[in-house]
């Protein structure tokens, strides 16, 4: 069994422990073989990823996705259809499955479609202005904050 111990790091950080938490999650989750369905993550700009799901014969209405505060599950439940002859081998898979996806603060889901056996959820990042990072400059005048796009304000 692969296990990283992050107790050494647990003791010498403060305010880490979600990270060491989700990174021992996934170990442990990731070990028990439920690679299904596939997916793939892209990373489409400084702000955008998108996740795509292999879900062949999977239809919209078979789906559930959720989307709670840092955490993104995509239910497929296929419903019983019966065949109109008598079925003598099946070899398609018609299992059902839940997938999880751990989203950073501030990331949400602008979009999901599905198309051609593919589940595509879009995610964007919107950091709201407060959490920007500002620069400060102090004045002859008084103190002035910089924006990053370059516009000044006085405090």
């Amino acid at each position: 069994m692969n296990r990283f111990d992050f107790t050494p790091y647990r003791r010498s950080t403060v305010g880490f422990d979600r990270l060491f938490d989700l990174l021992e999650n996934q170990t442990r989750a990731s070990g028990g073989g439920e690679n299904y369905p596939p997916f793939n993550i892209e990373r489409r700009g400084e702000d955008a990823y998108r996740i795509t799901l292999a879900i062949a014969g999977f239809k919209a209405e078979d789906l559930d996705i959720t989307a709670q505060q840092n955490l993104l599950t995509v239910v497929g439940k296929k419903r019983d259809e019966t065949a109109e002859g008598e079925m003598l081998h099946v070899g398609i898979a018609n299992r059902g499955f839940e997938r999880r996806f751990e989203l950073a603060d501030f990331v949400r889901v602008a979009d999901a479609d599905l198309a051609d056996g593919l589940l595509v959820v879009d995610l964007v990042r919107e950091v709201p202005e407060a959490m920007k990072p500002k620069k400060i400059a102090v004045g002859k005048t008084g103190l002035e904050i910089v924006q990053k796009d370059g516009d000044s304000k006085a405090a």
